[in-house]
């Protein structure tokens, strides 16, 4: 598996035109319901950054393409959990890995609206999260709101570590360190300061 990613990140590099399909392609797999367990995008993502800080692709259009396939790919998941609901007792992954859907569950009923968000940050359900969304009938429009903001985030985020990896190769300057830091104190700060509202809606329902 390894050594097929490597090709394939070969072949970006040889082929920078059709990296945004690449990028945009493996976040919509990564973030279908059962296909994005199987998918380790986040390697693409990495190596596609690795790609941006040496200078042969763009940031901002990867970074457009990442969104893109993120959103999408979640809200495929949201539809197929929304309308098929059955299909989750046929489907025989679910069969095979039962636990998978009931972590999803957990994660939902823990963190409700705000777990779509938090979910697309937690590799094993991941992919699951969104699915559950629909089946838990979470309204369309929060869905949507958490689905496009998260991706906003998420996509820089993975982006970073490879675009810093890239840019040092090249010149060894660690003053590239400073952005994906950034990215990665805003999501503890996002984290934080929903876990303070959490503890206060708690304290309050107490009284």
């Amino acid at each position: 598996m390894g050594e097929y990613f490597d090709q394939l990140l070969a072949w970006i590099g040889q082929h920078p035109q059709h990296a945004g399909w690449v990028v945009f392609l493996v976040s919509l797999a990564e973030s279908l319901a059962i296909v994005g367990v199987l998918v380790p995008g986040v390697v693409i993502l990495i190596g596609a950054g690795a790609l941006i800080g040496s200078g042969v692709l763009g940031f901002w259009e990867m970074y457009v393409w990442a969104v893109a396939g993120a959103i999408i790919g979640d809200g495929l998941s949201y539809w197929l959990g929304h309308h098929f609901e059955y299909l989750t007792e046929r489907w025989r992954w679910f069969r095979m890995h039962p636990d998978q859907l009931q972590k999803g569950i957990d994660f939902f009923d823990k963190y409700g609206a705000i777990s779509v968000a938090l979910g697309r940050f937690f590799g094993p359900i991941r992919a699951i999260v969104p699915l559950v969304a629909g089946l838990m009938h979470m309204p369309p429009r929060r869905f949507y709101l958490a689905n496009v903001l998260s991706a906003l985030v998420w996509a820089p985020a993975y982006l970073a570590p490879g675009v810093v990896l890239g840019e040092m190769g090249e010149n060894g300057d660690w003053r590239y360190l400073v952005f994906p830091v950034a990215a990665i104190g805003l999501i503890v700060v996002i984290w934080g300061l929903w876990q303070t509202i959490r503890r206060r809606r708690g304290a309050r329902h107490d009284v």
